[in-house]
């Protein structure tokens, strides 16, 4: 009798409509979070440490050493603003780049050399060389390639963990944002008569929402296709 009940209930069911709600409580969940960005950077800020900690080792951290062409705040105040304003990732890692050659000067060059593990002398004379724009002979070349490549390297390591820890960050933050919109939601249908099982089918929703949002429109799209294979077997 129970299996019975119970089957009825799910035939009763528009899975394709419930897939979509659970998808849009989902995206709805995102859009809570986004909203962060508004207070300092909100859930935005995470993942930036990973560049932060590329980006120092390249670029003094002392404001006045005279070594230095930029500043590391006024650097990491422009990768920032990148990073919060969502930049192509191909584009910030870019811009990284070019505000460590820019300072590439005869005094972080051995610095700059010993992060990337290259020639220090060499990349010394190469700076040198590109402040008077002096031709670099084939082994500063080389060693100027090897830096590049090697930065190059380091930065995308930086950004792609930042950007996996942010993605992950949103996600795990939408979680509960979902949970509450769906317990909400419940409240608001039943108000006083909220049921403990109405209670526990807007926690399943909550908690599925979130993974579930980015594919929603396709399961539903499969799930139709699925329910009409199965009528024309039946005729």
């Amino acid at each position: 009798m129970l299996y019975a009940v119970a089957g009825s209930a799910i035939a009763n069911l528009d899975l394709p409509k419930v897939v979509l709600a659970v998808g849009s409580l989902g995206t709805a969940a995102y859009g809570v979070v986004d909203v962060t960005k508004g207070f300092g950077g909100g859930i935005s800020n995470r993942g930036f440490g990973d560049i932060k900690k590329v980006v120092s080792k390249f670029i003094s951290a002392r404001e006045n050493d005279g070594a230095s062409a930029l500043s590391l705040s006024s650097a990491l105040s422009t990768l920032r603003a990148n990073w919060l304003n969502g930049m192509a990732l191909p584009d910030q890692k870019s811009i990284a780049k070019a505000l460590i050659k820019l300072n590439l000067t005869n005094a972080t060059a051995k610095r700059m050399a010993a992060v990337a593990g290259v020639n220090g002398e060499l990349l010394t004379s190469v700076a040198d060389k590109l402040a008077t724009s002096a031709a670099l002979t084939p082994q500063e070349t080389d060693v100027y390639g090897r830096f590049d490549l090697l930065l190059t390297s380091l930065l995308d390591q930086g950004y792609q963990r930042g950007d996996q820890r942010y993605r992950n960050s949103a996600k795990l933050a939408a979680v509960p944002v979902a949970v509450g919109l769906a317990l909400l939601g419940a409240w608001a249908m039943a108000g006083a008569g909220l049921a403990s099982a109405d209670v526990w089918r807007a926690i399943a929703a909550g908690l599925l929402a979130t993974p579930l949002a980015p594919v929603a429109k396709d399961l539903s799209s499969a799930i139709q296709a699925g329910a009409k294979v199965a009528q024309s077997w039946r005729r």
